[in-house]
């Protein structure tokens, strides 16, 4: 699956990190799993930042499969391109994102939850913070591969 290639996931991550550094996202929590990101994040404009960042983040993945020949990879991102986005030849990140608004403390720990225990429903690891791409190695008092702002 493509985010699970650590070149890909180093884009994803390095992406991450610069919003951060440019104080335009303040993640909280993230998992990245081989098809998909999770992440409660907050911004001033976070479906701007979102845009943004899937955006650069495609086209560096996109060139990064280019220049390694990933043929397999790019003809897979061909196939899942919509037929009316008539300026792009690829699609890496589904359409569109998902926010959801998170009101209280119940809904957070439930939501931090689901994040975490991605890797586990699948089976990967037997405890959340064993799996290297998530913010679960934050709140169990590791280093991650991002800095979070933790919320509990």
């Amino acid at each position: 699956m493509l985010f699970s290639q650590p070149a890909v996931a180093d884009i994803i991550f390095s992406s991450l990190r610069f919003l951060q550094a440019e104080q335009r996202l303040t993640l909280h929590a993230y998992v990245l799993m081989e098809n998909h990101l999770h992440m409660i994040a907050a911004a001033d404009n976070l479906s701007r930042e979102m845009q943004s960042f899937k955006s650069f983040t495609a086209k560096r993945i996109i060139q990064c499969l280019e220049e390694t020949h990933r043929a397999g990879w790019l003809d897979e991102l061909r196939s899942h391109k919509k037929p009316y986005k008539t300026e792009s030849t690829y699609q890496v990140w589904q359409e569109g994102f998902h926010p959801m608004l998170i009101q209280d403390d119940r809904m957070q720990r439930h939501v931090l939850n689901y994040i975490h225990h991605n890797p586990l429903k699948r089976g990967y690891v037997e405890e959340a913070c064993h799996w290297k791409y998530s913010s679960a190695r934050n709140y169990a008092g590791q280093a991650g591969m991002l800095e979070v702002e933790l919320l509990i």
